[in-house]
């Protein structure tokens, strides 16, 4: 399998100057690979939003590489930071952050409108037949309000894969889902991981949801444990 991230000896801090300085991430050396399916675990302040940001290139490190898909990162300006993360990152969250004005088929097609794209036809045909695979063709035309938790979250989740992104990250996807409906959307990820081909990296509270992941990443004070699958 081809890697699409690497980072080696990150480190991010905050503060200096008038400040005191705070380092939050500690030398987190990390490699993910196309296929990949991994949760990452760890307390309050263990550092994993800073490291969400890190890997979805919201922030830059203080130190250390980050790689995704072959190009270096670490040092690129905020324009080539987001045209690698349009073209190579998925986004899936807690809320499903649907825009409520518009209809479940153009909620999915935002990433292409978001990359600077026109919406051609053969757009709205992966968009549907995305919305077809999580059984949601008879819905494309409704709003999120019309639309239970569960198909939302289903929404949100196609919209992340619409650009065939090589990495999905999943920040408590089923945080804010009943237990059956959280069952559903994980067993989705899953059967969408093993059919695209998409990596997907799940920061989650869930030690049993965690524990049918193949890899599972505790960070804790800003050090990373790589757990066996």
């Amino acid at each position: 399998m081809a890697e699409v991230l690497r980072l080696r000896g990150v480190r991010k801090a905050y503060g200096g100057g008038a400040s005191p300085r705070v380092e939050v991430l500690h030398g987190i050396d990390l490699t993910l690979d196309d296929g990949d399916f991994a949760a990452l675990i760890g307390p309050s302040g263990s550092g994993k939003s800073t490291l969400l940001n890190l890997i979805g290139l919201l922030e830059a490190p203080s130190a250390g590489e980050v790689w995704l898909a072959g190009q270096p990162v670490h040092a690129a300006s905020d324009a080539v930071r987001t045209a690698l993360r349009n073209r190579y990152l998925g986004f899936v969250f807690q809320f499903h952050h649907l825009l409520p004005a518009f209809s479940a088929e153009e909620n999915v097609l935002m990433p292409v409108l978001a990359g600077g794209g026109r919406i051609g036809a053969g757009d709205r045909q992966r968009a549907r037949a995305l919305l077809e695979r999580v059984g949601l063709a008879a819905h494309a035309h409704k709003r999120p309000v019309q639309l239970s938790g569960g198909q939302q979250q289903r929404v949100a989740i196609v919209r992340a894969l619409m650009n065939r992104p090589r990495l999905v990250l999943a920040d408590e996807p089923t945080g804010n889902l009943d237990s059956q409906t959280a069952h559903e959307v994980f067993a989705l990820l899953r059967e969408l991981n093993r059919d695209e081909g998409t990596a997907f990296l799940i920061v989650t509270h869930d030690p049993a949801l965690a524990a049918r992941c193949d890899r599972r990443l505790s960070i804790r004070d800003g050090l990373l444990l790589d757990g066996a699958g």
